[in-house]
């Protein structure tokens, strides 16, 4: 187990915010010393473009380029020709449903998504939709805040060519049983694409273990700068892929009538890519994984716990999510009447930092009955603490808005 108080002096963020409580990491996480750092060197010492340049700084961009792709090939258990780069776990999405999904969906064809869905892995598949004909089913949630798998089974037919499905609910904190789930779609031939923006941060992931065929993350939300993203891509299915942006570095060769395309990853990375971001990004990953991601998922389960526990005796509190170890460090309240926006305005005023919204989850919000919620998440630098200032902040919010609750 790492100490969470030394990790929390790796990020300058709270030096230069004494008495900062964070518990917005799952909207975009605190960035350690070692990934500006990472990106401020290329900057000073290697900056050039990228696959292109015959001197030195271009060489050694490259180099540093694609030490970043090696990187998070080993932090998803990856080839790294499976890497892809991409600006966030939005573009990975909306390029799996729009190079694949064109190209393959028909009239009649079934999309499968879950109640629970990121906006990021449900309006892309509704924009195709739209376009292709095809029609969308979701998997409900139970009362527990899990996916009802006996609808899942009844939903899943012969007519579903994709199962969209998120690794960890951003507003639940559920970690969906993806692998078991994965194998039953694509033994109907169904194609699976994971969001994994929530889950990649928090615990171990080996892509290929998941069943799956694209696996999406955002960077800035494992400690890694905005702007970068990984989809990891099944190289079988990868290879047949066609471009989704066209453009300079991803073609072979080009005359005035046709184009060719360079193979995989090369081929969905047109034009100059975000260099100093996914040199920060592969330095976020390392960082990671010398803290060791087993620690990092057991670390936040050990402070969900503690936090739930704590939180269980605020009067008025509501509390959104499963119960049992298939949980997140993510937790979704209400207090009383209060609407989330005026609680998080007297968190903050007392140096708690919590997201309000429907957290780009609005058929989840319509399915718990609340147009909006507050949310606290944690992260590899939070503590005990944290949670213990989380739990006073609320009582004195409570007592302070008593006569509207």
């Amino acid at each position: 187990m790492f100490d969470p108080e030394a990790v929390k002096r790796d990020f300058p963020v709270f030096a230069n915010n004494p008495g900062l409580v964070f518990l917005d990491s799952a909207a975009s996480s605190q960035k350690p010393r070692a990934v500006t750092r990472a990106m401020t060197r290329y900057y000073e010492h290697d900056h050039a473009n990228v696959h292109r340049g015959a001197y030195a700084l271009s060489t050694r961009a490259t180099e540093a380029y694609e030490t970043a792709r090696r990187q998070m090939a080993r932090f998803l258990g990856a080839e790294t020709d499976e890497i892809v780069f991409v600006r966030n776990a939005t573009e990975a999405l909306n390029l799996v449903a729009h190079a694949w999904g064109l190209g393959h969906l028909r009239e009649g064809d079934e999309i499968l998504v879950t109640e629970m869905e990121h906006h990021a892995n449900l309006v892309p598949w509704q924009l195709v939709a739209a376009r292709t004909g095809a029609r969308l089913k979701a998997v409900p949630l139970t009362d527990g805040g899990r996916l009802d798998l006996d609808a899942f089974e009844t939903l899943l037919s012969e007519r579903t060519r994709v199962f969209a499905v998120t690794q960890m609910s951003n507003v639940l904190g559920t970690v969906n049983p993806v692998a078991e789930l994965a194998a039953a779609a694509r033994e109907r031939g169904a194609l699976v694409v994971v969001d994994g923006a929530q889950a990649a941060p928090h615990l171990p992931v080996r892509v290929r273990e998941l069943n799956a065929d694209f696996y999406a993350l955002s960077g800035h939300k494992m400690l890694g700068p905005t702007g970068a993203g990984v989809l990891w891509g099944r190289r079988e299915v990868l290879r047949d892929l066609p471009p989704f942006l066209g453009g300079g570095s991803m073609i072979e060769e080009v005359t005035l009538e046709r184009s060719t395309y360079a193979p995989p990853p090369q081929r969905f990375e047109a034009g100059t890519p975000a260099i100093a971001e996914a040199i920060g990004l592969g330095a976020a990953a390392e960082y990671l994984m010398r803290l060791g991601m087993e620690n990092v998922w057991a670390h936040d389960r050990a402070l969900l716990g503690y936090a739930l526990e704590r939180l269980a005796k605020v009067p008025d509190l509501r509390l959104y999510g499963p119960e049992g170890p298939d949980r997140g460090g993510v937790i979704a309240f209400n207090l009383g009447s209060l609407h989330p926006h005026d609680l998080a305005t007297a968190l903050d005023e007392r140096g708690v930092a919590v997201r309000t919204g429907h957290h780009c989850a609005q058929p989840l919000h319509r399915r718990l009955g609340v147009p909006a919620t507050a949310r606290a998440s944690f992260y590899v630098y939070n503590t005990t603490a944290d949670a213990d200032r989380l739990v006073e902040a609320l009582l004195e919010a409570r007592a302070f808005f008593s006569g509207w609750l």
